[in-house]
Parts: structure tokens; sequence; C-alpha cells
């Protein structure tokens, strides 16, 4: 790559201009009839061309070869990195799974996908896929790209760094980053294995939520949100491209490196976000506010005030409201949930749910803290403020059911006991009590 790789622009959303090489850019037009340095100019839309202002996302790369230049696609047989999830009835029950584990066997970021769940599909522009991935290697002599949705990548062990067609960004856990739908990139180790969530958003692309009377300063700010400069590989070769299609992979060969931008401008990029910079909120008097205080980006659906997933994190926080309760409470919900945890515990539970495991809780299941956890809570001296620190848990919530895969229901890291969390909890109930 570029001497600039590692060089970020800050802002979410906003129109941005890089070059590697000054001068690159054209001025006044998109498409020159001759680019500088003999480029080729090319539009990566990821809307449509009539979508409103305030939504249409396109950027116009400067690269030494065009993007149609390679092989035709053939199918690629992936055993675990698929959209099947009506192979399994979705299920009631509250399902749970231990970390996956790292292969023994050398697997980069693609081979090392396992899809766990999902709903919709990307036909339908609705829905999502919910995978984890676990590798020991880099991606050698291939790229990959997703056709199907934008990639949110979060990182809960190793670092990475996603060289892209718009230059690179470097990840850790506490940190996620976006790449959106048919960027080209490659995925490399910074750390001898990593392991960590992917969610595929088959909707509308993530944004920030609406803030309403929470005000302008809070939650994620954009000016955290960061985005690589132009950065770029002149290398030729045999390579693979992988692309993701219509919930199959497909394979390609192709003569060069893909990561071949020069310069771009626009607003349709990768970037990625650190999650200890959620600028969190909540009740300093009594109860709780609503789980939504912890969106840090969402997909909206075609319903108003409706996700077609969102992601939410449980950061470090303060806890200081009086007479409450102040854990999540027992809940019931219309949106389905998938969690996990980065790192610590998670305050709900005092104990199966690590770092690297997840959780499943389908519409309307009933689900919360464990007997222990219930229990420390209810008599905890709610005079003094609470300050949960080291942790860091996240929820993929969404408005459709979310389908386990057989591979995910099949899988020993299923916890098949995972009910009997709540069946200790006591009869409390004494008419004659106060």
């Amino acid at each position: 790559m570029s001497t600039n790789e590692q060089k970020y622009q800050s802002g979410f959303g906003n129109e941005f201009a890089t070059e590697a090489i000054a001068g690159v850019l054209p001025a006044g037009q998109n498409s020159p009839q001759r680019v500088a340095h003999g480029l080729y100019a090319e539009q990566l839309s990821g809307s449509a061309f009539t979508a409103p202002r305030h939504t249409n996302r396109r950027s116009w790369l400067y690269r030494i070869r065009p993007a149609a230049m390679h092989q035709p696609f053939k199918p690629l047989a992936h055993a675990t990195f698929h959209n099947r999830f009506h192979e399994a009835p979705a299920t009631p029950n509250q399902l749970r799974w231990d970390p996956w584990p790292m292969p023994a066997q050398p697997t980069d970021f693609v081979d090392g996908l396992v899809t766990l769940a999902g709903n919709g599909s990307a036909a339908e522009q609705a829905g999502c896929g919910i995978h984890i991935y676990a590798a020991n290697r880099s991606m050698q002599g291939r790229f990959f790209y997703d056709a199907d949705g934008e990639l949110l990548i979060v990182p809960q062990q190793g670092r990475l760094r996603l060289a892209t067609e718009l230059g690179v960004l470097d990840i850790k856990p506490l940190e996620v980053a976006v790449v959106p739908r048919g960027v080209r990139f490659r995925v490399e180790l910074l750390d001898a294995e990593a392991r960590g969530y992917v969610a595929e958003n088959f909707g509308s692309l993530l944004r920030l939520p609406d803030l309403g009377p929470i005000g302008a300063n809070s939650m994620a700010l954009p000016r955290d949100f960061l985005t690589p400069h132009a950065a770029y590989e002149d290398v030729e070769g045999d390579f693979e491209l992988i692309n993701k299609f219509q919930g199959a992979l497909w394979s390609a060969r192709i003569d060069h490196s893909p990561l071949n931008v020069v310069a771009w401008h626009g607003n349709y990029a990768p970037y990625k976000y650190d999650l200890t910079r959620f600028n969190t909120v909540g009740s300093i008097s009594v109860d709780h506010p609503d789980p939504s205080i912890f969106t840090v980006l969402t997909s909206p659906s075609d319903t108003p005030g409706t996700a077609n997933v969102d992601f939410v994190i449980f950061p470090p926080r303060w806890l200081v409201a009086e007479h409450t309760f102040r854990p999540p409470y027992f809940h019931r919900n219309v949106a389905s949930e998938f969690m996990g945890l980065i790192e610590g515990a998670y305050d709900a539970k005092a104990g199966g749910f690590v770092p690297g495991g997840s959780s499943l809780h389908n519409c309307m299941s009933g689900h919360g803290p464990d007997e222990s956890s219930f229990e420390k809570a209810s008599a905890a001296d709610v005079s003094k403020p609470d300050h949960i620190t080291g942790t860091m848990a996240f929820m993929f919530e969404t408005r459709k059911v979310i389908h386990p895969t057989q591979q995910a229901l099949d899988a020993p890291q299923l916890q098949h006991d995972y009910y009997q969390c709540w069946q200790s909890i006591k009869k409390r109930f004494n008419p004659e009590r106060a």
C-alpha cells in the first residue's frame, strides 16, 4: 500500500476527498476525458441514483484498472458461511453458546467465517446475517467483497488490518469497522490469532440514530468515526477475487490487486469507530431509560421507529438510580436480540456468558438476570453509585425473528442447560407482607 494508509479522516456520512498522489482528483467534474496518470474513473454507488440527498451514498474512484477486469466467477463452496436461515425452525427457546475455538489448521478470515443465525435475505433487501470468525493467518493472494450487504466487524480477540480499495483501517477489540456493500478488501492479522463477530446488513445502510430530546451531544458522535485516506497497490500476479452474491460465494481469477484506487471522493467508504468513545446516558434519579439509549448504529426499516437491525453496546458506566433494580430487568421484546461479549462480565449474568460467547433471545421469549444477579442487585445499597468497569457487551437487535442455523444448533458450543439459570428463582409472593 502507499505510505498514506494509516492516516484517517474524521466524520460520519460526510463528503470526503483524498488522494495518495497529489493532483489526481479532477477539478470541476467527476469523469473527465482523461484522468491524471492514466487512471480510470469509476463510480461506486451504495444507494439508488435518485435516493434523497441526505441518504444518497456514492464515491468516485480513480484507479489503475477498472473493477470489471477479472475472469468469470464460478461457484465456490464454503462449509460454514452462508445465508441458509431456514434449515431449522426458528425457536422460542433461549439459546447461548460458548466461544468458538480457534482453528487448528491455517485459516484466514473468509475461511474462518461461521454463520450462527439470521433473517430476511439479500434478495428481499431486508434482514441480516450473524456470523463469527476465527482465524490464525492473513488472507494471502485473495480478496473478498460482499454484494449482499454491508459488514459490521466486531473484534473480540486479536487486531485486524482491513486493506480496502479506499484505504486501510486497523481495528482491535473495543473498536468496530463497517465495510460497505461491494467494497473489495483483504484481512490481515496483526496478532497470531483473531476472533470476533460479524453482522451482515441486507437492509438500509447503517447510520447514526436520531437523538430527539437527548440532544446533539450524546451517544456516538460523528467526529469519532474515522475513514481512511487513499492508499493503493500496484501489484500484478495470480490472485483470487471472492464475491458473496445472493447468499452464496463465487470465485474469479484476477491478474492484479483490486486495491488499486489512487484517489477517491464521496461519502460511501469504509469506516471505524472506537466503542470507548461512546457517550453513555442514563437515569440520574430512578428507574431505567429504554436500552435504545445504547444504540451506536441503526439500519432503519420501512416502518418508522423500527429497525431492520440495530447495533447496541453495554459499555462501562455509572449506575446511580435510587430505589431501582439497576441491572437489565426481566423482559420480553417484540424485537429479537443476539448478544455477544467482547470483554469482562455482563451485569445481568453471574456466569456462563463469557468473552467470545453469544446468546439469542427471540421475539417475546422471556429473559433477564439469572438468580445470582437478581439476588445481588435486590440487596444492593442503592444509596451509593455503582461503577461498572472492565466490560463491553453488545447486541444485534432486529425486527425480524432470528433463525439459528442448523450448524449453530448442532455445535458443541451450544449450552443445552442455559435455561437452568432461571429455574432456581424463588417464589417471593406473600400477600401478608408489604
